[in-house]
């Protein structure tokens, strides 16, 4: 089995991130001018263990959310439209909530992201481990995404072929960035167990329709009752209730959560669980 492939969406959105990186790769910004960056960002203390955050949480008993935040995406259309969307307030209203970890797109073309929002929430004293998400298909866009102070990245591998996901997981545990490794069957799951070091994410959406639907989690979860590593519950969940029903059929303790939070960002009962 050559690649994990789950549909159009995916491949549209997986095609244009290959075309868009090919000229930054050639003429861009050079990797060991990315790793000079680096360097002065430890220097500054600015990076922190995205993984390390939620083993703790979950040792402690006690949940963890990675809030995300997007300004559109391809199912939800625009969350919240033009200046509005500041991801520097954002940042500090899901701190201010105790959010374990956050989730900041960065894909520009179907999700309005871009790197310099990760860069800017560092630069602003938010002390709180930050994940790139994006569509990673190039070890350059590690170094990129740590360059701009991004903790821990996402690999889809619905997305790439297997070859190329064990690179990616590879270069990202040399750079000390933490891995989820995202899956939405359980055959991709299986295959996973593999990222040792890595975190499991279970997203919920199908990524040929762009529906959500819950029961993949459950469906995971039971194929695997044997993992011993750190599950993430992603996406369509919209209440505090259905969080903790979801921990109590799977004892799941982190959830990644974007747009249910961003559409009720000051009075959300979610982070009432933390």
């Amino acid at each position: 089995m050559d690649k994990f492939f789950s549909g159009n969406a995916l491949k549209e959105m997986i095609d244009n991130k290959i075309h868009e990186l090919n000229p930054l790769i050639k003429h861009g910004v050079s990797i060991e001018e990315l790793k000079e960056r680096i360097s002065k960002k430890e220097e500054e203390k600015l990076f922190f263990n995205f993984k390390k955050k939620i083993e703790n949480n979950i040792n402690n008993n006690k949940f963890s959310i990675i809030a995300e935040m997007k300004q559109k995406s391809p199912s939800a259309g625009n969350i919240i439209y033009g200046k509005d969307y500041n991801p520097v307030e954002i940042a500090k209203i899901y701190n201010n909530n105790k959010a374990t970890c956050l989730s900041v797109l960065t894909e520009q073309d179907y999700f309005n992201g871009d790197m310099i929002h990760i860069r800017e929430i560092k630069e602003e004293g938010i002390k709180i481990p930050i994940l790139s998400k994006d569509f990673f298909v190039h070890k350059w866009q590690l170094y990129y995404a740590k360059s701009e102070g991004a903790d821990a990245i996402l690999i889809i591998l619905a997305g790439i072929e297997e070859t190329l996901a064990n690179e990616l997981y590879e270069e990202a545990l040399k750079l000390n960035l933490s891995v989820i490794v995202e899956v939405h069957t359980i055959e991709e799951a299986k295959y996973a167990l593999r990222f040792k070091d890595a975190l499991m994410g279970i997203n919920n959406r199908n990524l040929k329709t762009l529906k959500t639907d819950i029961n993949t989690t459950y469906e995971i979860n039971n194929a695997l009752r044997n993992y011993s590593g750190t599950m993430v519950c992603e996406s369509g969940i919209k209440t505090k209730e259905q969080l903790i029903e979801i921990n109590f059929k799977t004892k799941i303790k982190t959830f990644l959560i974007g747009e249910s939070l961003l559409k009720n960002l000051h009075k959300n009962s979610i982070f009432s669980v933390l």
